[in-house]
C-alpha cells in the first residue's frame, strides 16, 4: 500500500470516528501515525537517490523581509505583483501563465521587502500534485504569506489551501505551542503541567510518544494544548508564519457581498486590476511583518533619515537585532547605545534592552 493510501485510509477513520473524551485516545494514536507517514511523503525514502525535502525554486532572498503570493490559478498574484513592485509578470486569461517563481521589491517606508509570485497550486499539492510542493517549499521561507483569493469564487478555497499548507508543516496565525519536551536516555515518560489541560491525559500522551518510539522524556505543558499541538513540537520540523487574506476582484461583487466577507479574520478586499485600497495593504503587509526603522545619528551630527536600518521582531526586537543587522560582530564590541524614542532625553541601552522601551 503507498503512503498516500495509507494517509487516505487513516483520515477516512478519523472522520469516521467521534470526538470525545473515550477516543482521545485512538484519536491522539492515528494523529501521531498521520503525522509520520506525511512526514515521510514530504522528505522522500531515507535511503537511495532520494531528493531529500520538497525542492523550492531557486530564489535569493533579498531586502528586509520576504513575502510569498500563494493561491489557485487566475486569482490575480501576478496582476499584484505587477502593480506593487516594477517587476513585469505574464499576465493573461488562462490558468497557469507564472510557471516559475518570479521576485519583486516593495519600496515601503525605507524598507525593501521582497515579495514573490508564485505558481497556483491546486488541491493535493502536499502530495506532490502539480509544481505544489516547490510553491509551498518557497512559502516555509517567507515572513509573511498573502494567501490571494477571488472574491468570486467559493471560500471554500481558503479551507483547501489552509489545508495544503498544514500538511506541509505550516502553520498560520498561529504560535508555538509552551509545551517543554525533552529526551532522555532512562526514566521513563514524565508528564507535568502547568495548565490544567482538558484534551490530553499521560495516556495519550505515552501512547503518542510510543508511535514515534519514545519511552524516556520529559513533558511538560504550559499551555492548554491539543493531540495536533504535542505531535508539532515532538516533529520539529513546523514552521509559525503569519498569513493575509487577500481578496481580489471585489470590484465583481456587490456591497452585501463584501459585508458578508468583512467577517473573515486577517482579510484585506482589494482590486489589483483597478488598484482600489492596494496602500490598506502596504500597511498591513508592514503590521503583520512587525518591522521597525531605526535611523543612526552619527556623534556630532543630525540623524540620517534618508536610510533606515529596517529591523524585524516589533516589540520583541533589542538593540543586539539591530547590532547583528549591520555586522554579526558589532554587538560584541559595544558596551552601550544611545536609543531615542519619543522621550526627550536619549536613554542608555544595552544589547539584550527591547527597544520598545524608548517608546
Amino acid at each position: 500500500m503507498s503512503l498516500v493510501s495509507k494517509i487516505k485510509e487513516i483520515e477516512d477513520e478519523m472522520a469516521r470516528t467521534q470526538k470525545n473524551k473515550a477516543t482521545s485516545y485512538h484519536l491522539g494514536l492515528l494523529k501521531a501515525k498521520l503525522a509520520k507517514f506525511k512526514r515521510e511523503l514530504i522528505m522522500g525514502p531515507s535511503k537511495g537517490g532520494a531528493s531529500g525535502p520538497g525542492e523550492g525554486f531557486d530564489v535569493t532572498k533579498t531586502g528586509d523581509a520576504r513575502v510569498g503570493l500563494i493561491g489557485f490559478p487566475s486569482v490575480g498574484k501576478s496582476t499584484l505583483l505587477s502593480k506593487l513592485t516594477e517587476t513585469a509578470s505574464e499576465v493573461a486569461s488562462y490558468e497557469f501563465t507564472t510557471l516559475t517563481c518570479i521576485p519583486g521589491v516593495i519600496n515601503y517606508k525605507g524598507s525593501r521587502i521582497q515579495l514573490l509570485d508564485l505558481p497556483g497550486i491546486i488541491e493535493g499539492a502536499k502530495d506532490g500534485k502539480g509544481r505544489g510542493r516547490q510553491v509551498i517549499a518557497v512559502g516555509r521561507t517567507c515572513n509573511l504569506i498573502l494567501v490571494v483569493l477571488d472574491a468570486m469564487k467559493p471560500m471554500v478555497h481558503k479551507k483547501i489551501i489552509e489545508s495544503e499548507l498544514e500538511g506541509f508543516g505550516i502553520r498560520l496565525n498561529r504560535k508555538k505551542p509552551n509545551i517543554y519536551f525533552k529526551k532522555k536516555d532512562k526514566g521513563g515518560i514524565n508528564f507535568t503541567h502547568t495548565v490544567a489541560p482538558t484534551h490530553l491525559d499521560v495516556d495519550t500522551v505515552k501512547a503518542i510518544l510510543g508511535e514515534y518510539k519514545i519511552h524516556n522524556a520529559d513533558v511538560c505543558l504550559r499551555c492548554n494544548a491539543t493531540a495536533d499541538d504535542l505531535i508539532d513540537v515532538i516533529e520539529g520540523n513546523r514552521v509559525y508564519i503569519p498569513a493575509l487574506y487577500v481578496l481580489n476582484k471585489i470590484d465583481a461583487i456587490t456591497i452585501e457581498e463584501l459585508d458578508l466577507l468583512d467577517k473573515i479574520p486577517h482579510y484585506v478586499p482589494i482590486s489589483a486590476h483597478l488598484e482600489w485600497n492596494l496602500d490598506e495593504l502596504l500597511e498591513r503587509i508592514w503590521q503583520y511583518l512587525s518591522l521597525t526603522r531605526i535611523y543612526t545619528k552619527p556623534k556630532g551630527q543630525i540623524p540620517d533619515y534618508n536610510a533606515p536600518i529596517v529591523i524585524r521582531g516589533g516589540d520583541a526586537a533589542t538593540v543586539e537585532v539591530f547590532c547583528n543587522r549591520i555586522h554579526k560582530a558589532l554587538a560584541k564590541q559595544m558596551k552601550y547605545a544611545l536609543v531615542w524614542g519619543s522621550s526627550v532625553n536619549p536613554i542608555y541601552f544595552y544589547t539584550n534592552t527591547h527597544i520598545k522601551h524608548a517608546y
